[in-house]
């Protein structure tokens, strides 16, 4: 079976990546996300594995101070895209990949960072295993997620999937060994057409609508969770 055919498709970045660099840029324009992060571990001049990089919107930033950066990526139009953002960094590689399998050998990765992609809590086991082999003696893993118990995001994706059990996620994290950092940060957009475009990518029609009828103007505050370990 080929790589992409054993990955999870996303919903949103897979069905249209166009919209979803949209959302990319409006998602934590104070960088609250990457502060919480440094303040744990820094990436300064260590060797970061981004897992399910997607069309590689963070690459550049991280490669600014790493001294290199992988990126894993399993939808090949993504991957794509992503080995063409950063074809000018000489210190970023972009590898076709699963997070179950990554083309990655043991202990040499210090950072890993991994932003709505793959670890969702139970069923991730075999992506967990896989960081435990990777990881460097000492290093840190980030894995960034949706805090659905707070913030009007978490409201709307608690409507949206409600069989999703935040507090019994949160629980297989805790007996993973990871600790949950909180952060506030929010969504900022140009323009209620770029709002209402990355809404739908994100919720169903009905939602959409919904959603939109309730919601005025750019901003919208998004509760998420920072979790981490390290090895």
């Amino acid at each position: 079976m080929s790589t992409e055919h054993q990955a999870i498709p996303s919903p949103n970045i897979w069905g249209d990546p166009d919209t979803y660099e949209i959302e990319n840029h409006a998602v934590d324009p104070d960088g609250a996300i990457w502060a919480a992060m440094r303040a744990i571990r820094d990436w300064r001049g260590k060797r970061v594995l981004d897992i399910g990089c997607g069309a590689g919107f963070h690459l550049p930033l991280l490669a600014s101070t790493a001294a290199s950066v992988v990126g894993v990526e399993p939808h090949v139009p993504l991957y794509d895209l992503a080995r063409q953002r950063v074809s000018g960094l000489d210190n970023v590689e972009v590898k076709h990949g699963l997070a179950q399998h990554l083309p990655v050998e043991d202990h040499t990765v210090d950072i890993v960072h991994n932003r709505w992609a793959y670890f969702f809590g139970p069923g991730c086991e075999p992506g967990l295993r896989e960081l435990a082999r990777v990881m460097a003696p000492g290093g840190v893993a980030f894995l960034i997620d949706n805090d659905a118990t707070r913030s009007t995001f978490g409201r709307w994706f608690r409507d949206a999937w409600p069989d999703v059990d935040a507090v019994a996620v949160q629980r297989f994290w805790d007996r993973q060994g990871f600790t949950t950092k909180p952060v506030m940060m929010r969504w900022e957009f140009e323009s209620r057409a770029d709002l209402e475009r990355v809404v739908r990518i994100e919720f169903t029609p009905e939602q959409s609508d919904r959603i939109l009828a309730e919601h005025d103007g750019l901003r919208v505050d998004y509760a998420v969770a920072v979790r981490w370990r390290r090895y």
